[in-house]
């Protein structure tokens, strides 16, 4: 009878099936953003930078090396306003307790407005640089992040096509279930 008792237990631990944080082959999760940097727009040789903020909430997988995940961001600066979808891809350094990190995303900037002139759908690109923090006794990872993110043509004035760039240092929440 105790042979099975171990049996069982040993097939749901190579499963992965538990605690939170306690999965060996993936973990998901969900949480939160928040950051503050600058964006500056480029147009025909012209540059304008301002102070901005993002807030965003994130979905993903985390598996052994990597870490894939789904990304929404409001970016508020001065004079603009854009809503951004994003699918990121991570590539973790292994350690112990805080884990380096490199990371790329594409996406799409789908609405907003620059000095009340519509925003246009465009691609998005974005580069991470961080590095995340286990909690051992809570379901709960933080991300200590830096972030570039560029848009280019974002609208079209006068046959101008400007291109933004958005940077800041963030944190990032997430609880792993």
């Amino acid at each position: 009878m105790k042979l099975k008792s171990v049996a069982t237990m040993a097939v749901i631990s190579a499963l992965g099936v538990g605690p939170a944080s306690a999965n060996i082959l993936f973990d998901l999760y969900a949480g939160a953003t928040v950051g503050m940097g600058g964006a500056t727009l480029f147009a025909d040789g012209h540059t304008e930078s301002d102070g901005a903020q993002s807030y965003g909430a994130v979905a993903g997988i985390d598996i052994p090396a990597f870490r894939f995940e789904l990304e929404y961001d409001f970016l508020n600066a001065n004079d603009s306003k854009m809503h951004v979808g994003m699918l990121n891809a991570y590539f973790k350094v292994p350690s112990l307790v805080v884990k380096p990190y490199l990371g790329v995303g594409v996406g799409t900037v789908f609405s907003g407005d620059y000095n009340n002139t519509d925003i246009d759908t465009s691609a998005a690109y974005q580069g991470m640089l961080g590095l995340t923090f286990d909690i051992p006794i809570a379901p709960i990872k933080i991300d200590a992040e830096a972030r570039a993110l560029y848009a280019p043509n974002i609208f079209e004035a006068a046959d101008i096509k400007p291109d933004i760039l958005h940077y800041d240092l963030r944190v990032k929440l997430r609880y792993v279930f």
